[in-house]
């Protein structure tokens, strides 16, 4: 299993760890992780790394 962590890119403050879900709904990203606890951020994706299981996200 590939878990990732995602980062806020303008400051790489972790967001959240141990991901195993991301949904895009517009302007709101929703985190999931494995342990089904979901965080909901508006931005949007900038970068998924998936060989170093890191998503950089730009919120607003």
């Amino acid at each position: 299993m590939c878990l990732a962590t995602v980062y806020k890119d303008s400051d790489d403050t972790v967001i959240c760890r141990n991901v195993s879900k991301l949904t895009v709904e517009e302007d709101t990203v929703i985190i999931r992780d494995i342990m089904g606890d979901e965080t909901v951020v508006k931005g949007r994706i900038l970068m998924v790394d998936l060989a170093n299981s890191i998503v950089k996200l730009i919120c607003d």
